[in-house]
């Protein structure tokens, strides 16, 4: 029987992502993170930018000191891929700026935490051929940009072409697609969106998302596609945060939903999908293990 594995990847970035400059998740949340994890007997991929990690520097230690994976998440939470939906005043970097930025960023990266990272995913999910090209280039092992709930043509990792990051190729970077419901009938014509799995764990909770998974791994045996169910959370979900932003000539409201139950509540969902997605037998594993597993599949073949 073929094994079914799970990657959890923490987006290590500014509360809120781009909408804030404090990193109050990052100190408190990551924490918890990781003793969570201990106590469930797996390791995750914590991707970080680089100014958190140079920010943090003691953090981005104690992740890699606890056994877990130090991936990069571009520089400051930049849109450094395809641009899906405008967000006022973030702008995508033009193709020629993507190596050199995440360059940098991995330098930051490798700088506070004592190791190179070999594992990437982009801010939003919004990753592109120009991303997996440089990455390759960079010398990293995994991309988990891919937003399944968007392109809808790839449900599990694969090797991507260096001229459409979309289609299947030749890359050395393995890409691991992000979980959505390919199943349901969705109600965000175009952008899809609500066929993805964030924030769900906390906004309607653990069992809400093993019922998406358990009819994702049922579309995958149907397909006959390795069942790989990949997770995106960050550490602010992890820490209470306030309604509202205050910076002097403006303020930031997120949306209900953005922070709904973030701190013990999020904690305690977060524990109980991780034990049900153990009970189906997926194995969890870093970006870089699930990149090593299937290198190691292609040699043998």
């Amino acid at each position: 029987m073929e094994k079914s594995y799970a990657v959890i990847g923490v987006d290590m970035e500014t509360d809120v992502g781009s909408f804030t400059p404090f990193y109050e998740g990052t100190k408190y949340g990551t924490p918890r993170l990781v003793d969570l994890f201990c106590q469930k007997g797996i390791k995750g991929t914590f991707f970080f930018t680089g100014e958190c990690a140079r920010e943090n520097p003691k953090v981005a230690r104690l992740v890699h000191d606890s056994g877990n994976e130090v991936g990069c998440h571009s520089l400051y939470h930049e849109t450094v891929g395809d641009e899906l939906f405008p967000i006022p005043g973030v702008k995508p970097l033009l193709p020629h700026e993507v190596k050199p930025r995440l360059e940098l960023a991995t330098q930051w990266v490798e700088k506070a935490a004592g190791v190179r990272p070999v594992s990437f995913r982009s801010p939003r999910l919004w990753g592109s051929t120009a991303v997996v090209n440089a990455l390759e280039d960079l010398g990293y092992l995994a991309d988990a940009s891919y937003p399944m709930y968007f392109y809808r043509e790839r449900f599990s990792p694969y090797y991507p072409n260096r001229v459409d990051w979309t289609q299947k190729g030749d890359s050395s970077v393995l890409e691991i697609p992000n979980f959505a419901d390919m199943t349901m009938e969705s109600m965000d014509p175009g952008l899809e969106r609500d066929r993805d799995q964030w924030p769900l764990f906390r906004t309607e909770g653990a069992d809400e998302v093993l019922r998406r998974i358990d009819s994702f791994l049922a579309f995958c045996e149907e397909r006959g596609e390795p069942k790989c169910v990949c997770l995106y959370i960050h550490p602010w979900e992890f820490w209470p945060m306030p309604s509202q932003f205050n910076f002097g000539e403006a303020t930031v409201i997120p949306d209900e939903f953005i922070i709904q139950n973030c701190g013990d509540q999020a904690l305690l969902e977060l524990d109980k999908l991780i034990g049900g997605m153990q009970q189906r037998g997926l194995l969890f594993r870093t970006a870089a293990e699930l990149a090593e597993i299937y290198r190691n599949q292609n040699n043998t073949k």
